[in-house]
């Protein structure tokens, strides 16, 4: 009986620490690209992919030291193995993360659901164009269903008076990039015998040179050498936290899946960004009509049908396999 209860309340915890991890870094990436003045969107990219890729190589170092007190899967992002292999993959990251942190700067934190929401569409749709894997019936249907409603909130965003065609168009970009990201995803991980830290380690150490250009290209130097608090304590701190956190995302995300399961993880998400979708209305104070709470329910429950319905595809498949 005590285990358990021991056995739920670890996975009450981790639960909660992901919808906290996952919230408060939305908050706090809205506050470093809206709220200080900085209009310098990818530098912030760089930086917080220069914390995680500090803060991954400090842990392979420490573990290579300790083993017994730190587990990191040891790795060289600098072999040449591992950038042929991965540098592709990188680019759908920088696009992911850059587009993200684009559309988080151009639109409210109660819309940025539904601005982001079409990657389970976009991950059909390139699943097929790319592994021509045919998808059953019922999951066609919950991406039209997600469709339908990411389509009426943008209708009833501007019915409110705030929609942004930039962020909105920022959000579907970086959805497509996100989709194709965990495609490729799949493909690499072989090469780095399926540790996924290892993955997150070389994308960031290869995200944080290849920004660099980018950064100079979209004329983010002069903003900064011009930006009055580049010197300010407080805005490294947030910048730093930043990076903490985007790295903190992947582990309790990974860990949410590991004590309870992918569909779990998926209804805890959906649930999640709908009570995020809440809190920022009112955190921000912020009037939405009637036929905009319902499109975030229709993505809801979209989102909720395509996950059962893939798990369900996933249980028939693994009995089908144990038959033979």
């Amino acid at each position: 009986m005590s285990s358990s209860i021991s056995r739920y309340a670890n996975i009450i915890f981790v639960v909660a620490l992901y919808w906290c991890v996952s919230i408060t870094t939305i908050f706090l990436n809205k506050t470093l690209l809206s709220e200080l003045q900085l209009d310098a969107p990818i530098f912030v990219t760089w930086y917080q992919c220069l914390v995680s890729a500090i803060i991954c190589f400090v842990l392979c170092q420490l573990s290579q030291q300790y083993p017994k007190n730190f587990s990191f899967p040891y790795g060289n992002p600098f072999d040449t193995n591992n950038m042929r292999n991965l540098v592709p993959l990188t680019s759908c990251f920088i696009l992911m993360l850059s587009f993200n942190n684009l559309c988080l700067k151009n639109v409210g934190v109660a819309f940025y659901y539904v601005s982001r929401s079409l990657t389970t569409v976009f991950n059909v749709i390139l699943t097929y164009i790319l592994l021509q894997e045919k998808t059953s019936h019922l999951a066609i249907l919950s991406c039209f269903i997600i469709f339908s409603g990411f389509a009426l909130g943008v209708n009833q965003e501007g019915v409110a008076g705030s929609f942004s065609t930039l962020g909105t168009i920022y959000g579907v970009i970086s959805s497509f990039a996100q989709a194709l990201f965990s495609i490729h995803t799949k493909e690499v991980l072989p090469y780095v015998n399926d540790k996924i830290w290892l993955v997150s380690y070389y994308n960031n150490v290869y995200a944080v040179a290849l920004f660099i250009p980018i950064i100079f290209i979209c004329g983010e130097v002069s903003e900064l050498a011009n930006y009055p608090h580049l010197f300010s304590f407080y805005f490294w701190i947030l910048l730093t936290i930043g990076g903490v956190f985007g790295l903190t995302i992947g582990y309790v995300t990974s860990l949410q899946i590991q004590v309870t399961s992918p569909l779990t993880h998926n209804i805890s998400g959906t649930a999640k960004a709908s009570f995020h979708t809440v809190l920022a209305t009112y955190w921000y104070s912020e009037f939405k009509p009637l036929l905009w709470w319902i499109s975030n329910g229709i993505i809801l429950s979209g989102s909720a049908t395509y996950a059962l319905v893939k798990k369900k595809e996933l249980d028939r498949r693994k009995d089908m396999e144990e038959l033979l």
